[in-house]
């Protein structure tokens, strides 16, 4: 079994001797901050006793993913005197370079499993991978867990809590109690909370950072057969330590007394559920597919075929009128890319750093081009050419039909995630490195770059796919705005409040579409002239219309489309919303899935429209929709 470890047999316990083990949570390692000295403190205190049994690192060990964190996090874990294990939690899923393979290859697995004083211990990262919304447990681990021998007395422990923080937490709290789970443990809150999950005892751990009185600190877990007992440990700047009991219970078997609906949707369930399907019949499923994976990334098609591929790395060939797998073909890395097709060939990015083409209709292996890190970005081509960014620094043009280097560009700070825009003037992609670039399509010289004003790197233009209009470049940043720059200098024009890294333009290149964080959705012209009066931020009086749309809260990076005078709103909720480009109103909604919905495909055929969809969760499927949009 993936991941199981038993411990040495001195931990293998009777039921009357408790077991002792160290929580540290939420390190947040980062090159050049305090909080390796933090987790440092933390270790030299747990080395320094000699009733601790164990550790367990509850997820976000890193502040931002990348292979130079993972390596100097293992490295201090392996100072430890006693056994360890680690889950991954959203900082370390959502920003990495490598595409999460660089956590999977030092610490060696994705979810674990051991036993200790009569327990069993599970353990499993909490995604989301590579794209921005709320967590989702992996469909792989879900399916480990499913798949876990049932009724064992055992506890779970992953960063998040297990309520509606997580998008498919009901699944997963069925899949617990089948499983015989009585206690679980996480972070993500930095701070000691009790919880309980449909009957599920559970707490929260504090993270190592230090607080306001400068302590660092862990907590310690006791366990007997059946209850366990929780002491913050406190570590003051001096080295010196004290623990404070703050957590005791009793743990039972925990039954499902959960209702179902038909969907397997818990009645707690909070969002819009798939009886909104019924409201408007205009929308018709015509398939549906679930994968056994993730899937975050959307579609190529071409001639009644279409190509998507998955988080597991799997590439996948379906024919578009009924869903039928054609071909499927398995690589050595994670797949995030969106692949693009182009008469006979398909070409994608690979998190084992490779650029693939393969025959589309067949899946013949073409040609691999090495890059030196993984591949996270999705292709463009144009005329001939593939272009595509990665997260060794290189953006490159390829020439389509071999493979070969037709120019690189070794300037790019941070890694690169998006789809370029890519025209006869220009190429722009952003990386996570606050920066937009722009090169030259023919040569590769760099022609400007754009830096966000907030020195975070979260708040980098990166998983914005960038458009361009009216001699304008438009990109959605994490600050909360819509950018409009000059396409020829970069210059910034204006800004529009609102937005996060999702945006669109409307299918004759007059208007620019864009959704914000919090139940809004606005359009404008992408020819509107710049404030007169000097103001960067663009009012709201240009605006063509800004209205409620009904998403709530919502973080989706998935880029709007819009075809037929409608706009397809993808959510991170698996909720489309369908809005009118004259007025924004409200035309349609149908759930997909609970999870992310990933980049859409959409065309017109006889007088109807067709979208092919997928979602995180690795739902794929196409719907007509009746009468035209």
């Amino acid at each position: 079994m993936i991941g199981k470890l038993f411990f040495s047999a001195a931990l293998l316990l009777g039921a009357v001797t408790p077991i002792r083990f160290a929580f540290l949570t939420d390190t947040h390692l980062s090159p050049g901050s305090y909080a390796f000295t933090d987790l440092r403190r933390c270790i030299a205190d747990i080395n320094s006793q000699d009733s601790l049994d164990f550790a367990i690192f509850g997820g976000d060990v890193t502040d931002f993913g990348s292979d130079e964190e993972i390596a100097a996090a293992k490295a201090l874990m392996d100072s430890l005197r006693i056994p360890y294990k680690v889950v991954a939690g959203n900082h370390d899923a959502k920003w990495s370079e490598s595409g999460c393979n660089t956590f999977k290859n030092v610490f060696g697995y994705e979810h674990f499993e051991f036993e200790a004083g009569g327990w069993r211990f599970l353990g499993c990262n909490s995604g989301p991978d590579m794209r921005m919304a709320p967590a989702l447990l992996p469909r792989e681990s879900m399916e480990w867990l499913k798949g876990l021998e049932p009724g064992r007395k055992s506890v779970f422990i992953n960063h998040y809590p297990q309520d509606t923080s997580v998008l498919n937490y009901f699944d997963v709290t069925r899949a617990l109690k089948r499983a015989g789970v009585r206690f679980e443990i996480g972070g993500h809150w930095h701070q000691n909370r009790s919880l309980s999950y449909d009957g599920i005892p559970a707490v929260l751990g504090r993270s190592t950072l230090r607080d306001k009185q400068q302590c660092t600190g862990y907590n310690v877990f006791t366990m007997w057969a059946d209850s366990v007992r929780i002491c913050e440990r406190r570590i003051r700047p001096d080295g010196s330590a004290e623990e404070i009991p703050w957590y005791e219970t009793r743990l039972e078997e925990v039954p499902d007394t959960v209702s179902y609906d038909s969907f397997g949707i818990a009645s707690s369930y909070p969002w819009l559920r798939y009886e909104i399907n019924e409201s408007y019949p205009q929308v018709e499923e015509v398939w549906r597919r679930e994968e056994g994976s993730n899937i975050v990334a959307g579609f190529a098609r071409k001639g009644g075929r279409a190509w998507y591929t998955t988080a597991s790395g799997e590439v996948r060939c379906i024919r578009v009128r009924d869903g039928k797998l054609l071909w499927k073909k398995e690589f050595p890395g994670k797949i995030f890319s969106t692949p693009a097709v182009s008469g006979s060939t398909l070409v994608f990015g690979c998190t084992d750093g490779g650029i693939y083409a393969l025959k589309a209709r067949s899946g013949r292996l073409l040609w691999k081009t090495a890059a030196g890190k993984s591949v996270l970005s999705s292709p463009v081509v144009y005329e001939g050419r593939v272009y595509t960014g990665a997260s060794d620094g290189v953006f490159r043009c390829l020439k389509m039909r071999s493979g070969k280097p037709v120019w690189s560009y070794e300037g790019v700070e941070g890694f690169v995630e998006c789809r370029a825009f890519v025209d006869a003037e220009q190429v722009v992609f952003g990386s996570w490195a606050g920066r937009l670039y722009s090169l030259d399509t023919q040569t590769g010289a760099l022609q400007w770059t754009w830096k966000c004003e907030r020195a975070s790197r979260m708040y980098s233009p990166a998983a914005t796919w960038p458009v361009k209009a009216a001699g304008r470049i438009f990109i959605a940043v994490p600050d909360r705005k819509v950018y409009a720059l000059d396409a020829r200098s970069g210059e910034e024009l204006f800004r529009v409040d609102g937005g996060r890294e999702a945006i669109g333009l409307s299918s004759d290149g007059s208007t620019v579409l864009a959704k914000t964080m919090f139940n809004t959705s606005y359009a404008f012209r992408a020819e509107v002239q710049r404030p007169s009066d000097g103001s960067r931020e663009l009012p709201d009086s240009e605006l063509l219309w800004r209205v409620p749309n009904g998403t709530h809260y919502e973080i989706g990076p998935t880029p709007l489309v819009e075809i037929g005078g409608s706009v397809l709103t993808p959510t991170d909720k698996g909720n489309l919303f369908c809005l009118s480009l004259e007025d924004g109103s409200l035309k349609w909604i149908h759930k997909i899935s609970v999870a992310l919905i990933n980049p859409l495909e959409v065309w017109e055929e006889r007088g109807q429209t067709y979208i092919l969809a997928s979602a995180m969760d690795g739902v794929v499927t196409l719907l007509r929709v009746k009468n035209q949009l």
